[in-house]
């Protein structure tokens, strides 16, 4: 699909996002319920967004998903890459992947706050078929805390994309999946919002809600 097609059809398209709910069951993954929910522990959570659009639709699923989770009375620490400097790794080796980044800039604030979080969540875009440019900077830097991250942690997806061909949310999901068996993370849950590509379309479908609901049963 064209961006002329796309944008001609954004009514198709928006339904089209709509009876992505036909394919709930595989686009929205939400934690097992357990009779330790009610009395679960409270968590320290890190947001990392990739989205350039303050009100992109990937950030509009964070939105959700912090509110549930504040509710829930979790501690929520926000990173929106896209608008803070962070620089690509360039593999100099020099922290040793323990210790410090040859670059001082605002990953420092990533470094304090993921190595106590108790769960980890990735809000992207798609941006040509992979994760957003800014948020995967973000990811490579992870290099520098290796050895300090390598501990079990909870981590959650929130992805969007303009088609609605499951197959093309694979290569993330893929990237998502093998990034938590190599740190040893386990999946509590993913929002995957299909047909949304102008910056609101996601406010006309049920995915904010469903991020907002696992923020306040994770």
């Amino acid at each position: 699909m064209n961006r002329r097609e796309f944008i001609k059809n954004l009514a198709v398209a928006t339904a089209g996002a709509a009876s992505a709910a036909a394919l709930g069951a595989e686009n929205i993954q939400t934690p097992a319920k357990d009779h330790e929910n009610h009395g679960r522990q409270k968590m320290k959570i890190l947001v990392l967004t990739g989205s350039p659009r303050k009100k992109g639709n990937s950030a509009t699923l964070a939105n959700h998903f912090i509110k549930g989770a504040e509710e829930a009375g979790h501690t929520v620490e926000r990173f929106d890459a896209a608008f803070k400097k962070v620089h690509p790794c360039i593999a100099c080796n020099s922290c040793g992947m323990n210790g410090p980044c040859t670059f001082k800039d605002d990953f420092e604030f990533v470094r304090k706050h993921i190595i106590d979080a108790d769960c980890v969540v990735f809000a992207t875009p798609m941006y040509y078929f992979g994760i957003s440019s800014q948020l995967k900077a973000v990811i490579d830097r992870f290099y520098a805390i290796n050895g300090q991250i390598h501990v079990p942690k909870k981590a959650v997806l929130l992805m969007t994309y303009a088609n609605t061909a499951a197959s093309e949310a694979v290569p993330i999901k893929s990237h998502y999946d093998v990034l938590l068996k190599y740190l040893g993370w386990t999946d509590a849950g993913q929002v995957i919002a299909p047909g949304v590509w102008t910056a609101g379309s996601i406010l006309h479908t049920e995915y904010p809600e469903h991020a907002y609901r696992l923020g306040k049963e994770i």
